[in-house]
């Protein structure tokens, strides 16, 4: 229904709060509206002839701009309803044993899940993904800030909550690198685009051993800048505050600066991985067994003593793969 309240809101006002409606008008090809004139004048300015140009008439052109403006409302609204915290409550493994499982994950913190191929780590990442309410195979239930994700939340398209980076990620969209982030920009309605878009190549970029143009196609990247680039766009552009990442490590991705990206915007970060230095890195790891929590492992100090020690060996390996890369010999003695 049109609010006739809304016809005397003035246009620039609407645009410089909301750029999007800037953009449906200019599409119009009706011209810029006058300073100072309300929707409703601008609109009874118009000539008929050119409203008919434009396909919409007066009603629909106003019912148009009070929707986008409601949908931008929401979406900020949604995006200032902070996410404190994720519960997730246990239910059955494949067995159909019960898991004694209630499992709370703070804002800014890393947890990892490990198990054997195959045996359900997968599951329980779609089982955050969905906000499960014990509708899906294993019965698990998923909280937000304690308490039950309404339907407008688990099943949002435009303001998901779980934002899922998983192991196969290919591009079917030919644009740039620069195109396909700005169109995502867009998407979110209001970012100063030309800031961001830049802020996410150059980060996507410091994340990756192969750097990437601006200009070079999505198709054209490999899984490392793929990984890279997704990275930095959740981290640095999407408002889920929950991220899931299923298997990073043979991604060619600077692991540790990725996961400290992700957790410095105050994300809940929970990572699928059979690599010790991710597993090890999470105060907390969630253990799988046929298809179920069979335990939860706080991170000891001990482990975090052999976590600096395999960090010390994983750079000499990445400083060598980059001699490699460059082209260079690899012939000084290696001290492990």
């Amino acid at each position: 229904m049109i609010d006739t309240a809304f016809a005397s809101k003035v246009v620039t006002v609407l645009v410089a709060e909301q750029p999007c409606i800037g953009e449906f008008l200019a599409s119009l090809g009706l011209g810029a509206p006058p300073a100072r004139t309300t929707l409703g004048e601008w609109l009874a300015g118009l000539s008929d002839e050119a409203v008919a140009d434009a396909g919409m008439d007066r009603d629909h052109i106003l019912g148009h701009v009070q929707g986008l403006s409601k949908e931008v409302r929401a979406m900020r609204a949604a995006d200032d309803e902070r996410v404190e915290s994720l519960t997730i409550l246990g239910g059955r493994n494949k067995l159909g044993e019960a898991e004694d499982v209630s499992l709370t994950i703070r804002a800014g913190e890393i947890v990892c899940i490990v198990g054997p191929t195959g045996s359900g780590k997968s599951r329980l990442l779609g089982d955050i993904e969905s906000l499960a309410q014990g509708d899906t195979p294993t019965g698990r239930r998923v909280l937000v800030n304690g308490r039950v994700a309404g339907d407008d939340r688990r099943f949002a398209v435009d303001r998901k909550l779980v934002a899922q980076l998983s192991q196969n990620m290919n591009f079917v969209v030919d644009l740039s690198v620069e195109e396909f982030v700005e169109m995502h920009a867009h998407c979110r309605m209001g970012v100063h685009q030309g800031d961001v878009v830049a802020r996410v190549i150059a980060c996507a970029n410091d994340l990756t051993g192969e750097k990437f143009a601006k200009d070079i196609s999505v198709t054209q990247l490999s899984g490392g800048q793929t990984r890279a680039l997704m990275i930095a766009d959740v981290a640095l552009l999407s408002a889920s505050p929950v991220v899931l990442i299923d298997e990073i490590e043979n991604a060619g991705v600077d692991r540790k600066r990725a996961l400290e990206l992700l957790v410095s915007k105050d994300k809940i970060v929970l990572i699928s991985t059979h690599d010790p230095l991710l597993a090890l890195r999470g105060g907390r790891r969630i253990v799988i067994r046929n298809g179920g929590i069979a335990e939860v492992m706080e991170t000891s100090e001990v482990e975090l003593r052999t976590l600096r020690g395999l960090e010390e060996i994983d750079a000499k390996l990445m400083d060598i793969r980059d001699r490699l890369r460059g082209g260079q010999r690899v012939e000084a003695e290696i001290e492990w």
